[in-house]
């Protein structure tokens, strides 16, 4: 029986897969692919490739091309009876056959860039540090937010994170370098949205973003967050609307491919399973508030952090369970209240690193992060004590 496809979208590629992929010759075909590119990942490190973390990179953003090629809801048929998206098949296994070949040999990074990438987190540590802020409390507590390090906390003020339920605060995670990105992109949206500026947002963000995440460790959170940026962007460039289940999908395959060992980290479950939560959960409960026009409606944004911190919970609170038998009683109140006053605090404190490193910080916006950050110390203080 002859097999038609008249296009390719998500529902008649699988059907292709399960009805012509699964006959003898196309096995063979995506098998000798994928040899294909373990032998050709084994020639390039044969002719003394000198950084096989920048092969394997490449290999991964092309892989996540063509991903997201293959999700398109629609494609050409050439050959009047094969969907275009079918043969994209084939490039595929090659490049995750050189990924796995690369990832199966890869040393450990040590020296040279990572070194440099080390000495730059140093630096930024030390030039939160040298800001004088009014409350030694905040240097301290910027720090955690921006590089990781929570050297600097008192045990009291990390078991208030603790009792309060805010403890996702100071781990250093997604959220924080989705905080970070939300401000690189609404500061760039001064240049508009034509093609070249989609090219400059690109390679301003997913560079700045890899930076953060080399930077603060590359936690399977922080990675997470980096390709869900990358493909966000990577989307936009290419003039697509963002799908984004098919961003989750893509990155988490892009990420098992690269380590596929990360699927035991806490971390990434729970990041995982929070973000599936927000991408399953949250638009229907959003959509319950009936909507008001364009003005502003400040009860309309107090249910929409409500509803982004159930739909989190209901899909994370099951993997913390499992690992923590604990469960935040007062999430709801904390999120509320501590997730904007984070965001104001990291946000101010970027502005204060950036206007103090060119001499240019005036005392008001010192003044303005310290009190953001008081403020936050504060009510996680009288939650705890609930």
């Amino acid at each position: 029986m002859k097999v038609v496809i008249p296009g390719l979208s998500p529902e008649s590629f699988f059907l292709y897969l399960c009805t012509v992929m699964n006959t003898e010759s196309r096995i063979v075909a995506l098998s000798l692919s994928l040899a294909a590119g373990a032998g050709t990942g084994a020639a390039i490190t044969g002719l003394g490739a000198p950084h096989l973390h920048l092969w394997a990179l490449g290999c991964c953003l092309l892989m996540a091309v063509l991903l997201l090629l293959l999700t398109l809801p629609s494609f050409p048929a050439p050959t009047g009876n094969l969907p275009a998206g079918a043969f994209l098949c084939y490039p595929l296994m090659f490049l995750l056959g050189i990924l796995c070949y690369f990832t199966a040999i890869m040393p450990p990074a040590s020296g040279g860039s990572i070194t440099r990438i080390e000495e730059a987190a140093t630096g930024l540590r030390a030039a939160i540090d040298a800001i004088p802020f009014p409350h030694e409390s905040t240097a301290p507590l910027l720090k955690a937010f921006l590089t990781g390090d929570r050297s600097g906390l008192p045990r009291e003020t990390v078991a208030m994170f603790r009792r309060s339920g805010a403890s996702h605060l100071l781990a250093l995670s997604g959220l924080h370098i989705g905080i970070i990105y939300t401000i690189f992109s609404r500061a760039l949206l001064v240049l508009g949205h034509s093609p070249a500026a989609r090219v400059i947002r690109f390679l301003i963000t997913v560079p700045a973003a890899l930076l953060f995440t080399l930077m603060t460790g590359a936690s399977p959170s922080i990675v997470r967050a980096f390709l869900f940026i990358t493909l966000s962007e990577l989307t936009a460039l290419l003039g697509r609307r963002r799908q984004s289940l098919r961003i989750f999908s893509v990155a988490l395959t892009v990420q098992l491919v690269i380590t596929p060992g990360v699927i035991t980290s806490v971390g990434f479950q729970l990041s995982y399973s929070a973000m599936l939560g927000i991408f399953l959960l949250f638009p229907p409960m959003q959509r319950w508030y009936p909507s008001g026009g364009t003005r502003f409606n400040p009860v309309r944004k107090l249910w929409e952090m409500a509803a982004l911190s159930i739909a989190c919970q209901v899909t994370a609170a099951p993997v913390a369970w499992l690992y923590f038998r604990t469960f935040p009683r007062y999430f709801l109140i904390t999120n509320i209240l501590a997730l904007p006053l984070t965001t104001i605090c990291i946000s101010l404190g970027i502005a204060s690193l950036a206007l103090s490193a060119a001499g240019l910080c005036p005392n008001f916006l010192l003044t303005a992060t310290d009190a953001a950050a008081s403020l936050l110390l504060r009510c996680l203080e009288i939650i705890a004590a609930m």
